[in-house]
């Protein structure tokens, strides 16, 4: 059963009550939870419950919690995405895998070669917020990530967010992720930027604007990824560096 999202106004001393519609109808109906079976909850303050099913009602579940503990369930960095969307389901498979690596937020980016238009995209932000919700509970995050409004490279790298902005390259990149990080270690806290361009690859104007705003450009080897695969191999590569290096 996945763990659910509470709040502590909903803790009464070691019983919790779930009576939002969304966490009861997933229980109660489409799990089918019954008195007496284990159930996990985290709450805002990213601190875990483990718990028994004591009562169900027509409006709420009581939760008897058994123990709570801080959840470890998070990076120790803040890991943001910042992504040209796909077509088709290939975007909301991206959306999930990089909620489960453990992002804070994802940017979705209107490159020169963007697969979507501006207004597609738009429409599409509610639901990939619903599917980083999701995928949260499935994996017993902490935290749910933020899906963002559409944005630009020129707004994001001017953001000032960032401590550091690293952009996957196909091409024109100067450096390996393996020759980079060797001398780059991650920092615990530290606010990372990962840009992944679109099936098309970056414009030449792109590849401009990172050299002029001094953006870091790596290469993920020597094998031509499709944009998912992209993704998944640029975010897990950087959380293995910053556990190898520690």
């Amino acid at each position: 059963m996945p763990h659910f999202f509470i709040n502590t106004k909903n803790i009464n001393k070691d019983l919790v009550i779930i009576d939002d519609k969304e966490n009861y109808q997933h229980i109660a109906r489409s799990l089918r939870a019954k008195i007496g079976e284990k159930i996990k909850m985290v709450d805002e303050n990213r601190i875990k419950y483990e718990g028994i099913i004591s009562e169900i009602t027509k409006n709420a579940i009581n939760v008897q919690i058994e123990k709570k503990y801080p959840s470890e369930n998070n990076l120790k960095f803040n890991l943001y995405l910042a992504q040209s969307p796909l077509r088709s389901d290939f975007q909301t498979m991206v959306i999930e895998k990089a909620t489960e690596l453990g992002i804070r937020g994802f940017y979705p980016v209107y490159t020169d070669n963007c697969a979507l238009s501006k207004n597609i995209i738009e429409k599409k932000i509610t639901k990939w917020q619903k599917t980083m919700y999701e995928a949260s509970k499935q994996c017993e995050r902490a935290s749910v990530p933020e899906c963002f409004e559409l944005t630009t490279l020129e707004t994001l790298i001017e953001s000032d967010k960032f401590n550091r902005i690293i952009a996957f390259c196909e091409r024109d990149y100067k450096l390996s992720m393996k020759e980079y990080f060797s001398k780059n270690i991650i920092k615990e806290n530290e606010n990372i930027l990962v840009i992944v361009g679109p099936e098309g690859g970056f414009t030449k104007r792109e590849f401009e604007l990172f050299e002029k705003s001094g953006i870091i450009m790596l290469s993920l080897g020597n094998l031509i990824l499709k944009g998912e695969t992209a993704v998944i191999v640029g975010l897990g590569n950087i959380i293995y560096e910053f556990s190898n290096n520690k």
